[in-house]
């Protein structure tokens, strides 16, 4: 399939300078093309994961990708998309910003490819020395203020009850700017963002025509919603991020796995590299029987795995997998951590899993009593009721079931030596933590 044509397959087609044409230079050879990550954080997150996966579909179309770190735009703020100005960020944390999201732009992209290798460029490299009289002169010029009033990121600012700053206002300029110089000293022929994007993007290619009178394009992708228009990426936790100290990889899998059923489909053709047949069984899957969730699994699997790597996405997978009743055996404690900040987690004083105790048929054990642990825990309202959920077959200790209600839970059972992992039932999940 032409690469043109797996994109619009997918949904990631928004708006196109000149479609026919570009497919025309396509059709010629390898091109050169960008997509711009500012640093407004130390961290990307799943919603920029849509310039790095377009960026790596042309990599793996033969072209040459070229990631740009905004470390001059992003001490401007771009006003796409934002109702407010944002806060101004120091050199200091933007040095911090642009070396953590460059090592997060390097691990989707071939940097060691040996015909179209990607290459990070920083904009702040050829911005910084520019002075305000020659970017006025020389860019500004090639400028109508009309133009710049009349698109959307602009005017939906100025319609909002904050307005925008010059500062903002400028920050298409130097986009535009980026897009030239790329085209200029690199023959960058193409920029990609998303939809929000269209406004900069369109700048960049008439200051292209104006001031090189040479060909480029622009090509956005729509932004990525939740099935009630909602953005995507958002959890009530707030963002889920690419950086594994922020997003742990198993919070990351599970929002995917978690993906509404009504956009499973959709996000299998964006987010992943899973041919079209792969994605058309996964579909009609889907369709037969939803809750097998088997769409979800694959979806979740297949970004953990470009994000984080396979053994990374496997620990995630088993991780998912306990809160299933799945077995213990081989699970690290960093991976049970992860799911224990999933799971209501109490503490106990280890010495009550080492003292001397009775328990309720007269037997003297070492341990507390699993009916006590189980009311400390929450999962049952009383002793009484621990006993009848114990007998009657519902209590996992350790996601083993335990149906002796005599039984004493002694500091042994303990995994790696602090926790104790409770369930009742099929999804009543507890966790006691040995202090």
């Amino acid at each position: 399939m032409h690469l043109l044509d797996d994109l619009k397959y997918r949904g990631l087609l928004a708006d196109c300078t000149d479609e026919s044409t570009l497919a025309g230079r396509l059709a010629q050879g390898p091109l050169t093309l960008y997509c711009g990550f500012d640093p407004t954080g130390d961290s990307l997150h799943v919603g920029h994961l849509m310039g790095q996966l377009t960026l790596r579909r042309f990599q793996l179309a033969g072209h040459h990708p070229l990631p740009l770190a905004g470390g001059a735009t992003g001490m401007i703020g771009d006003p796409s998309g934002r109702s407010s100005e944002r806060n101004l960020l120091t050199p200091g944390q933007l040095a911090h910003n642009v070396a953590g999201i460059t090592r997060q732009l390097s691990r989707l992209l071939d940097f060691d490819a040996p015909a179209n290798p990607a290459r990070i460029v920083n904009n702040a490299d050829w911005t910084t020395g520019l002075t305000l009289l020659d970017f006025l002169r020389d860019i500004g010029k090639h400028f109508s203020v009309n133009t710049m009033l009349a698109k959307d990121s602009v005017r939906s600012r100025m319609d909002g009850d904050t307005g925008i700053s010059y500062t903002e206002f400028s920050y298409m300029l130097l986009q535009a700017h980026d897009f030239y110089h790329l085209r200029k000293t690199l023959g960058c022929e193409l920029q990609v963002g998303g939809s929000d994007q269209w406004g900069n993007i369109t700048a960049g290619t008439d200051l292209i025509r104006k001031k090189l009178g040479l060909p480029a394009w622009g090509w956005t992708f729509p932004l990525i919603t939740k099935a009630d228009g909602a953005k995507f990426g958002k959890t009530a936790a707030g963002a889920v991020w690419l950086d594994p100290e922020k997003t742990s990889p198993y919070k990351f899998y599970q929002f995917f796995v978690n993906t509404e059923d009504a956009k499973v489909v959709e996000y299998l053709k964006k987010f992943t590299f899973l041919a079209r047949d792969e994605i058309e069984t996964l579909a009609a899957a889907h369709a037969a029987n939803p809750g097998a969730r088997e769409a979800h699994r694959a979806l979740a699997r297949a970004v953990t795995t470009l994000v984080h790597g396979p053994s990374v996405c496997d620990d995630a997978v088993r991780a998912s997998q306990i809160m299933f009743g799945g077995g213990l055996e081989g699970i690290g404690e960093t991976v049970f951590q992860d799911v224990v900040g999933e799971i209501p987690t109490k503490d106990i004083p280890r010495e009550k899993l080492q003292a001397t105790t009775t328990t309720p048929a007269g037997v003297t054990a070492t341990g507390a009593p699993l009916t006590d642990l189980l009311v400390h825990a929450g999962l049952s309202p009383s002793k009484g009721q621990a006993r009848k959920d114990i007998e009657g077959g519902g209590i996992y200790i350790n996601n083993h079931r335990e149906t002796s209600a005599a039984r004493a839970i002694a500091a042994d059972a303990l995994l790696f030596g602090k926790y104790l992992l409770l369930r009742k039932g099929k999804k009543s999940y507890a966790v006691l933590r040995a202090v």
